[in-house]
């Protein structure tokens, strides 16, 4: 997928995103945000905001930073920002691939569910890093491919598949603990057999 793809992909999701995916990604970013370390007065940066499931999870008192490339589910995020008085919360049109923010401009980030849907993930997490100051949080909910050999065969198979809904099946954790070397602190599930990863780690840089 290119940006192009992500916008029109999104763009069409965005009425119905909430009704399809909030049951599934607000319980989880709900715990992620829980083991966040994310404190009164901190500065935070979210990428791939969409419609702000999570921006009523956050902890009171922090200042959040919202982006997306998809105007139409910035949109929708941004109805939640006036229905529900989230004055600490900013919405920005923005590419996660290149933040238009300068270095260390944050406390922690925060990625949720997107490292499967920017073109390339290792470009969104450099990014992430350059503008989180360090030790900070960096939070990233995501499907990662299976360890199970014959599982991680079929995730890969359909991967080219999935694209056409808007999100990748075949990224590996490795990605994140290799190629983008992020300091893996925990991972968590919310149950055993879940398909989403909570991944806690710390900016290293």
């Amino acid at each position: 997928m290119n940006r192009d793809d992500v916008k029109e992909i999104y763009g069409k999701y965005s009425s119905v995103y909430d009704s399809i995916f909030s049951h599934f990604f607000s319980p989880r970013l709900r715990i992620g945000l829980s083991k966040s370390n994310i404190k009164r007065g901190d500065r935070v940066i979210e990428v791939g905001v969409g419609t702000g499931i999570s921006l009523s999870h956050y902890p009171k008192g922090c200042k959040i930073v919202g982006i997306d490339l998809t105007r139409k589910m910035l949109n929708k995020a941004k109805e939640k920002k006036a229905k529900y008085n989230l004055n600490h919360v900013d919405l920005l049109e923005m590419d996660a691939e290149n933040i238009a923010f300068a270095d260390d401009s944050f406390d922690h980030a925060v990625a949720g569910f997107v490292v499967s849907v920017v073109p390339n993930p290792e470009k969104m997490v450099s990014e992430l890093k350059r503008v989180t100051k360090k030790n900070g949080t960096i939070l990233i909910l995501n499907h990662f491919c299976s360890n199970n050999a014959f599982i991680s065969k079929v995730e890969r198979f359909f991967s080219p598949l999935c694209e056409k809904w808007g999100w990748r099946s075949d990224v590996t954790l490795d990605l994140l603990s290799n190629h983008c070397n992020l300091q893996i602190k925990q991972i968590y599930k919310k149950h055993r057999f879940d398909l989403w990863s909570i991944i806690v780690a710390a900016n290293n840089k």
